[in-house]
């Protein structure tokens, strides 16, 4: 079917192996537009979409195997804009010289954007400037410095790294695990977190808990102009103490709406172009947001945003090639999401590994959580981060998957 974007150059989509890749696949293979996509691995799930035109698989995606791809997919398409789903995808290209690339043109940040969202203790000094509250954070810096102001941080609280792909290679180094956020209950638990990393010489930030659920807002700024939002709220996280979504909810644009203006103010003041998540943790007993981390990339809940009508995706590809932005339809506000497989892992430690819930203010209730999880699928406003009844065959290879890994 011919649309107004039939004749217009592919986009390239590097990383399809989860929901995020998947679900830019479809929005704009649904509006017409050729997608390639670019995955690690033959079983990604990305590669069994039917929207998807053509598919690759580059085991070493950070590469020249991946360079040459590239160089060669621009000379038979000729100039045409690339999409990276992670982060580390974000990096790497933001590295590799233009000549590299050929003809294709990644869809990038400034340098200095993309380090202010990435360095977490940058973002949090950032945001104070545009009044947003941010958690009582202490960095540590050495043993001495742990061994003076341990007993003094107010537990229960949170480690996180301030720059997470700068962490994971030290890590593995010393064959330290890289968590994304880390709870303890006490001071004793505290110092324990701690001393883990004294071979090492560097430490995570410890952050004071912060109650509430997860409150997600979304932007695509252009010029400093606000093209489209759309914002969500969490219903329930992996981990169950906090992590990231298995169920969300999407929220009228009504509410929030002085904390959307300070999330675009902060983007703004980091320069931000194109796409971004800002993360808070919102109490709703006491109305208090704190944030917790801008994402400068699409983020893991991205299929609630897509079938609400955000065309996040469809956005980022038409400025990329430089289109006129069209004027969209409302978002949807009444939409629900969940990824099913994680919400049973979800389901199963609340309810029969209550011990390894990690946050003590966590209030498990799991009658009520099972209640939800069937009646969700009887919601008529219930969509899925990977399932589509026009597009099956990414869940089956999903499910697939699940099963081989379980078999290794």
């Amino acid at each position: 079917m011919s649309t107004p974007y039939s004749n217009f150059p592919p986009c390239i989509v590097f990383g399809v192996d989860l929901q995020i890749g998947l679900y830019i696949i479809r929005e704009l293979g649904q509006a017409g537009i050729r997608v390639i996509g670019i995955a690690s691995n033959p079983n990604d799930i990305g590669l069994r979409s039917r929207w998807l035109t053509e598919g690759h698989v580059i085991q070493q995606p950070h590469s020249e195997a991946l360079l040459e791809l590239l160089r060669t997919l621009g000379n038979i398409h000729g100039r045409c804009p690339l999409i990276a789903t992670s982060e580390a995808h974000l990096l790497w290209l933001a590295q590799c010289p233009t000549s590299e690339l050929g003809l294709i043109h990644p869809v990038l940040p400034s340098a200095t954007a993309l380090q202010a969202v990435i360095n977490k203790e940058q973002t949090l000094e950032l945001a104070t400037k545009v009044g947003i509250k941010i958690p009582y954070t202490w960095q540590p810096i050495s043993l001495a410095d742990i061994d003076d102001r341990v007993e003094k941080f107010p537990t229960p609280a949170v480690l996180k790294w301030k720059n997470p792909h700068i962490a994971r290679s030290m890590l593995e180094k010393f064959q330290l695990s890289t968590l994304k956020s880390e709870h303890v209950a006490t001071t004793s638990d505290l110092r324990n977190v701690l001393l883990r990393y004294l071979d090492l010489g560097q430490w995570p930030m410890v952050q004071e808990y912060c109650p509430g659920y997860g409150l997600g807002q979304f932007f695509f700024i252009k010029n400093h102009h606000t093209v489209r939002r759309f914002q969500h709220m969490r219903l329930a996280e992996w981990p169950p103490e906090g992590g990231y979504s298995t169920v969300c909810t999407g929220l009228s644009l009504n509410k929030h709406a002085d904390l959307q203006e300070r999330s675009i103010a902060l983007l703004n003041l980091i320069d931000w172009e194109g796409v971004a998540m800002v993360e808070y943790r919102y109490d709703p007993l006491t109305n208090r947001s704190w944030l917790m981390e801008i994402n400068g990339r699409f983020w893991g809940s991205f299929p609630l945003a897509s079938q609400s009508g955000a065309s996040f995706a469809l956005l980022t590809y038409l400025d990329a090639i430089g289109e006129k932005l069209p004027k969209l339809p409302p978002v949807k506000s009444n939409l629900r999401a969940r990824m099913v497989f994680t919400e049973l892992k979800r389901l199963w430690r609340i309810c029969i590994q209550p011990d390894r819930i990690t946050d003590p203010a966590f209030e498990r209730k799991p009658l009520a959580e099972i209640a939800r999880f069937f009646s969700d699928f009887f919601r008529r406003n219930v969509r899925y981060y990977v399932w589509s009844w026009r597009d099956p065959l990414p869940f089956l290879q999903d499910l697939f998957n699940m099963f081989w890994n379980r078999l290794k």
